[in-house]
């Protein structure tokens, strides 16, 4: 019984749920298409103001693009004309540059002619009035005028000094602006700068048959003359060098020099002496040795040269005096007797070779020396004055020289008596051993 009623309500339970589950898939059915249509009208909706707005979008596309297109060719043509611009600033700044450059450099021939022209006494106008240039107009005229006068030979009267120092008054023939004869009754000749615009008599050359000549207008194959750069400061005369001047212009390197050079040469000629002395005799003391050991007569042959000096005649008086010794032991004789004899054979040949090379270097000590004091003189008085630069390299290259005068001379007539020497020593011992072998071909 309980289980049928419990079947029962099973299946009321069961109808009933099934009759709520259809109810609700009604409601839920209806909901999803209430919520369909109402998604596609929003879909619709939504597809038709895409379209628009992609139709607006593009509107506004195009709309932008004819702007920019616009402004393009707004902006090339900015470009263009900014470039054009530009090109014509630089050009005004070129041309102002140009033109500035101009008005300085014709300035600066203005005042260049200006003070050409001045010593000559031609004055350019001064003043705004005259344009810069109207004056190199005015200078270009007088130049030419002026050089047709200064190109010229052009006779003048006027002064001059003579070599004493005195002022005399004469002609003067100008040829161009750069020589000057002068012709008066003292003296006639070429003429030289002497200072402030003056002329003196050169003492250098025999032009005084030129200056007549000159004067008279009077051609010549050839000519003395002296040519000068400007009158405004003198020129020295020219004067020969002496011995005395060129040992002054050393100084006391150059003295000290000159005596080691002349002392040089007094040992060379001791030298040269007592060579002569040491080679004296040689053949004749070889021929006398020679005609008695070939004959066999030893004693007789150092008796015929007792009387006779010198190296040689010592050398074989020792080789005589151990004839009859071992081969071996008068060779060591001969060659000790030749050692103690080239003491006196060489004998101030060091000396001299010494002194040959010293004279160079104390004449490069006074050229340091000279050239020391040209750059002191340098930075006391400047560069201005090339005169009193070239004389002071000129003496100091003089001890140079006068090292080199000593040297010379010294190493050469040193060498050649130190080859004599030699060959005199080589004379002894050949003469000795000849001397030794002869005899022994004899006797035996």
């Amino acid at each position: 019984m309980k289980a049928s009623s419990m079947t029962k309500l099973f299946y009321m339970i069961a109808t009933l749920l099934m009759a709520s589950t259809a109810v609700h898939s009604d409601e839920l059915e209806r909901a999803y298409q209430k919520e369909y249509a109402y998604l596609k009208a929003q879909k619709a909706e939504l597809e038709k103001r895409l379209i628009s707005d992609k139709a607006q979008q593009e509107i506004d596309l195009n709309a932008s693009r004819g702007k920019i297109e616009e402004l393009q060719k707004k902006l090339l043509a900015v470009s263009e004309a900014a470039k054009i611009s530009g090109e014509k600033l630089e050009k005004l700044n070129k041309e102002l540059a140009e033109k500035e450059e101009n008005g300085g450099l014709t300035g600066n021939i203005v005042n260049q002619a200006r003070l050409t022209l001045e010593p000559y006494g031609i004055m350019l106008a001064e003043g705004n009035q005259t344009t810069d240039l109207q004056k190199i107009q005015q200078a270009f005229a007088a130049s030419q005028k002026l050089y047709g006068e200064l190109s010229s030979l052009r006779n003048e009267k006027g002064e001059f000094y003579l070599p004493d120092g005195k002022k005399v008054k004469g002609d003067i023939v100008k040829v161009g602006n750069i020589a000057a004869y002068g012709i008066a009754k003292e003296a006639a000749g070429a003429l030289a700068p002497a200072g402030e615009g003056a002329y003196k008599l050169w003492n250098a050359v025999g032009s005084s048959d030129d200056a007549k000549a000159m004067f008279a207008k009077e051609k010549s194959d050839t000519i003395d003359i002296f040519v000068y750069e400007n009158l405004d400061k003198e020129v020295d005369y020219v004067k020969e060098k002496t011995i005395e001047d060129t040992l002054e212009d050393g100084g006391i390197i150059g003295y000290i020099t000159f005596g080691l050079g002349i002392f040089g040469l007094v040992l060379l000629g001791l030298r040269t002496i007592n060579l002569i002395q040491a080679s004296s005799n040689v053949n004749e003391i070889a021929t006398i040795v020679v005609e008695k050991v070939q004959s066999g007569k030893k004693h007789e042959a150092l008796e015929a040269i007792k009387k006779y000096e010198g190296s040689t005649a010592r050398v074989i008086k020792s080789a005589l005096r151990n004839i009859d010794k071992d081969r071996e032991h008068i060779e060591d004789v001969i060659m000790e007797n030749i050692l103690n004899e080239s003491s006196q054979i060489d004998k101030f040949g060091s000396f001299v070779l010494v002194i040959a090379a010293v004279a160079p270097l104390l004449g490069l000590l006074g050229t340091v020396t000279g050239m020391i004091e040209t750059f002191d003189i340098i930075t006391e008085f400047g560069t201005g004055d090339p005169k009193l630069l070239s004389g002071g390299i000129s003496a100091a290259l003089v001890t140079t020289m006068q090292g080199l005068i000593v040297a010379i001379p010294l190493l050469l007539l040193g060498n050649l008596l130190s080859g004599w020497a030699q060959n005199i020593k080589d004379s002894m011992e050949q003469n000795a051993l000849h001397i030794v072998n002869l005899y022994e071909k004899y006797r035996d």
